[in-house]
This record gives structure tokens, C-alpha cells and sequence, in this order.
């Protein structure tokens, strides 16, 4: 994935002994905090660098960015909360990666970015928080998935939702029994707020621009294809073309979907029917579908089904003796049966755990050797389920999903498309 210049530095760096072998919890005392980077100093970063600054546990010593205006805010905020200029800033992220005093990278990148610096993290010996979708492709979440799995390292995917009592609390009363046998996972991904509007607005190509002087753009761009700077893209709606995520099927279908695989007791596996179509491409800066609907089925006979919606997002679970409700974000539970809400979880048999938070979850698997709510594994399947329904509306027919072996059943075509074309010197070598 590196550049032969690059690649030959940290390899020096390495036999030096500038990167940590993989260190076992136990290594960590009790009162040491982990020190983490921020990879990615957007909005999302910025977050989640207030949310580990408020762990006493951690403490965040590098923020990274491609722009120096993200940059510069998160470093300031970071030295407001520490009330001292200890957080050190990086326009490139393996210059942080050779930094032996880093435990830690919290990766908030958007999309195309998160397989090839979390590969890298986990080659050098740092456990990773990653936001989700773990990578834009189901090639480079495997990838991801498999490196941390040769490193030793923990990774939680940044499945926030997962670590919220009420949502480990509904997926305990399915997989009890409390609604009978599931039948359904109704998904429902509403593309009504105003971020969606405003992508909607454009439906033809928009004058480039000369990308701004505070920018790294070819860095931003990383293994994508070059084309010219647009301002919707960064700061803005990256996230609505093709080359750099999904739209909303792997935005916030990474939360819900994730958690239909944990109500369904998935989190190894996915589906392995896949019927997907969608529509209202603009054709233009933005390309993903902004209208869309799926049914999958589970090798246990489950069906997920879902779409665009103006319904609450969250995730329905259907069984024959009644159903539950999850919304999203805000946690809130409905019930064919208000009995249903009023269960006592020291009863159940399925237990799934409580933290205090996503972020302590984290912390706690990396001192404490606890497993983390949604490891590489959780979250390469999560983001899997997501992709092979993006793969079924690219290609315009239903797909077979083989989830042992993750290749499409008897389609070339499909299975080439598992991993774009990587730009040099970019690659998950």
C-alpha cells in the first residue's frame, strides 16, 4: 500500500524498532491512559476526539489531516480540553504510525480511506477504532479484517449503536424468544433530512475548482480514481459518490443493518439471497442511489428487507408472537406488547453485555481483554451485508452470496468487482 519511498522509510524505522510488537492488555497498568491518534480531523473526528478526551483512561496525542483548516481546529480543541499544546498534528498518517509512544488510531477518514490506514495501523502494532462502514468495498473490509487478525491487535468498528443499552437490550429479546420465532428485519433508512435535499439539488456535473491551498488533494483521493476538485465533495457530500462511499446504504445502513446481525444472531455470517434495485442516480457529482430498496435472505430462513423511507430509521424485528421496534440515534423501543419493553434482562439466557460507552468499550478491550461489541469481524460483516446489496443494484440482478467463502456464487462479474482498481502507488499489498 505504500510508496517505494515511504515503504522503505518505515521499514527502516521498524528493524530500528520505531513500531511496538503487539502489546497484550496485561502490558497496560491500571492507571496508564492509551495514547491515540485522531486519522481524519473532520467532524467526525473532531467527535470522536471530544469523546476519548473525556475517558480518563485515554488521552489523544496526534490529531492527522489532509486539511490543514480540520487540522488546525482539532489540535486546538484537543489543547483547550488538556489545558496544555501536547496534541501534535500530521498532514500524513504513516508519519503517525511511526510514532512508537502511539497505542492507538481512532480512524474517522471518509470511506475510501478506512481499509488502507487501517491496514497500515495494523501492521504497525496499533489497536484501531474505525468508523464505520469498515471500507467502501467488501475486498478491502476482508483485507482489513484479515490484517488485524495477523497483527493481534484489537479493532472496534465505530458501530456506535451497537454499545447502546436499548439496542442491546431489543436484540436480547429477540434472540430469547420474547417475539417467537423471527420471520423479518424490516430496515427502514429514511433519506429525508436535509444533507439528502441538498444532494438531491444537483443532478448535473458542477464546474470544477482549484483545490484550496490548506488542502492535500491527491492525498485525499488516496487510491480513487484522479478527477478534478469539487467543493461538494470536501468539505461536503463525499459520501454520495461511488468512489468514496455508498450513499445511505452504507452510511446509516452500517448502523441498522449491523444491528439486524446482531439481533439475528449474524455477526459470523450475512445473507445469501440478494434482491436489490436502485434508483434517482443523479448522474451528475453525486451517483449513488438515492432511492433504493432490498430483500435478503439468511441461511436460517430470515428475511431482511428494507429501503428508503420517511418512517423512523431503525430496525423492525418481526417474529410470530409479536414484534420490537429499535430506533436509531435515539435509542427509543416500541412493542407489539408494551410487556415487552418491561423485561427483566437478568432473566434472559442471551445476555450481550453493557459498557458505558463505544469508546470505553474500546479502551477496555485493549487494557483489559475484553472482547469489543463490534470487533473486525462484527464489522466486516456489517459492512459485507451493506455491499452486497450496492453489488446487486450496480449490476441490475439478484445475487447469490456464499458467506463462508465470500465470493458471489457463479458470478465472475460480481466477485471482480469485490475491489476497485487501486490508483499507484496505492494498493492492499
Amino acid at each position: 500500500m505504500l510508496s517505494t519511498t515511504r515503504r522503505r522509510f518505515l521499514k527502516t524505522a521498524l528493524a530500528a524498532g520505531a513500531f511496538p510488537a503487539v502489546v497484550p492488555s496485561a502490558a497496560f497498568g491500571a492507571n496508564e491512559r492509551l495514547s491515540l491518534a485522531v486519522v481524519g480531523a473532520g467532524g467526525r473526528g473532531r467527535h470522536l476526539a471530544r469523546q476519548f478526551a473525556k475517558l480518563d483512561e485515554a488521552r489523544v496525542v496526534a490529531a492527522c489531516d489532509v486539511d490543514a483548516r480540520a487540522l488546525k481546529t482539532c489540535v486546538t480543541e484537543m489543547h483547550k480540553a488538556y489545558g496544555d499544546t501536547s496534541c501534535a498534528g500530521y498532514a500524513d498518517f504513516r508519519e503517525v504510525l511511526a510514532r512508537p509512544d502511539i497505542d492507538g488510531v481512532v480512524i474517522a477518514t471518509p470511506d475510501h480511506w478506512h481499509a488502507l490506514a487501517g491496514i497500515a495501523a495494523a501492521r504497525a502494532g496499533k489497536h484501531i477504532f474505525c468508523e464505520k462502514p469498515l471500507a467502501n468495498s467488501i475486498g478491502e473490509s476482508r483485507a482489513l479484517r484479515d490484517a488485524v487478525r495477523s497483527a493481534g491487535v484489537v479493532l472496534q468498528t465505530g458501530s456506535c449503536e451497537r454499545s447502546r443499552d436499548s439496542a442491546r437490550f431489543c436484540c436480547e429479546v429477540v434472540r430469547n424468544g420474547y417475539i417467537g420465532r423471527l420471520h423479518r428485519m424490516f430496515i427502514h433508512l429514511p433519506t429525508d433530512q436535509g444533507h439528502h435535499e441538498r444532494v438531491r439539488q444537483q443532478s448535473v456535473l458542477p464546474a470544477a475548482e482549484t483545490p484550496p491551498a490548506e488542502l492535500d488533494y491527491d492525498m485525499w483521493l488516496g487510491h480513487t480514481p484522479k478527477i478534478p476538485y469539487y467543493p461538494g465533495l470536501h468539505p461536503g457530500s463525499w459520501r454520495f459518490n461511488l468512489s468514496f462511499g455508498c450513499g445511505e446504504m452504507s452510511d446509516r445502513g452500517a448502523h441498522v443493518i449491523d444491528l439486524a446481525q446482531l439481533g439475528n444472531n449474524s455477526d459470523d455470517t450475512g445473507p445469501v439471497k440478494i434482491a436489490a434495485r436502485g434508483w434517482d442516480d443523479r448522474h451528475g457529482l453525486y451517483n449513488t442511489p438515492m432511492a433504493f430498496e432490498f430483500e435478503n435472505i439468511y441461511a436460517n430462513g430470515v428475511k431482511m428487507i428494507g429501503g428508503t423511507t420517511r418512517s423512523p430509521r431503525g430496525v423492525r424485528f418481526e417474529g410470530d408472537e409479536g414484534w420490537i421496534f429499535l430506533r436509531i440515534h435515539e435509542g427509543t423501543l416500541e412493542a407489539s406488547d408494551d410487556k415487552l419493553l418491561k423485561l427483566d434482562p437478568a432473566a434472559f439466557k442471551v445476555r450481550l453485555g453493557r459498557t458505558r460507552s463505544h469508546e470505553q468499550n474500546f479502551i477496555d478491550a485493549v487494557k483489559r481483554g475484553v472482547h469489543p461489541f463490534a470487533d473486525a469481524e462484527v464489522g466486516h460483516r456489517s459492512c459485507t451485508a451493506c455491499l452486497v446489496n450496492m453489488m446487486a443494484m450496480r449490476l441490475g440482478r439478484p445475487l447469490t452470496w456464499d458467506p463462508v467463502q465470500e465470493r458471489f456464487v457463479n458470478d465472475d462479474e460480481a466477485n471482480r468487482l469485490m475491489t476497485p482498481a487501486m490508483r499507484a502507488p496505492w494498493s492492499l499489498a
